[in-house]
């Protein structure tokens, strides 16, 4: 699997529980944008209105060599994943404090998916600490190497 885009605030803002894999609907132009990884994930996140999972916030650039049919680079796309996981997101969702972040794009057999993360924000000093252990680890893993 090719990784297109990564969403590294996601991990610091959000205590992610779970992970989902699901297809995006993308317009042509949006395709072969995704491929020269011209994707920002940044504030981006996903909501189910009528029965359909929606992801909102990405920024896919109009692709340089499109013509006046390129597509608009924020606006919503359809998610794809079946009914019953969606009404089970949703059940989530609807739980204080839940969110559905983009944690990733990726190919996978010549199409473009989307790892969404089921999370939980984090307070201040929950930030804090996960950044004082990854750097703990970091300086263990330094002092092993030497």
């Amino acid at each position: 699997m090719t990784t297109l885009a990564t969403n590294k605030k996601a991990f610091h803002d959000y205590e992610i529980i779970e992970k989902f894999e699901a297809g995006i609907e993308l317009q042509g132009t949006e395709v072969k944008s995704c491929r020269a990884r011209n994707i920002s994930l940044a504030d981006a996140h996903a909501r189910v209105d009528d029965g359909e999972l929606r992801l909102t916030g990405v920024h896919i650039a109009p692709y340089e060599q499109g013509n006046r049919a390129n597509h608009n680079p924020r606006r919503d796309r359809r998610l794809l994943m079946h009914r019953r996981e969606i009404r089970r997101l949703k059940q989530a969702l609807e739980a204080k404090g839940m969110t559905l972040v983009p944690l990733r794009f990726y190919l996978k057999k010549s199409r473009i998916k989307v790892e969404l993360g089921l999370g939980r924000g984090k307070a201040v000093h929950d930030k804090r600490e996960s950044l004082k252990r990854k750097m703990h680890e970091r300086e263990a893993r330094r002092a092993i190497s030497r």
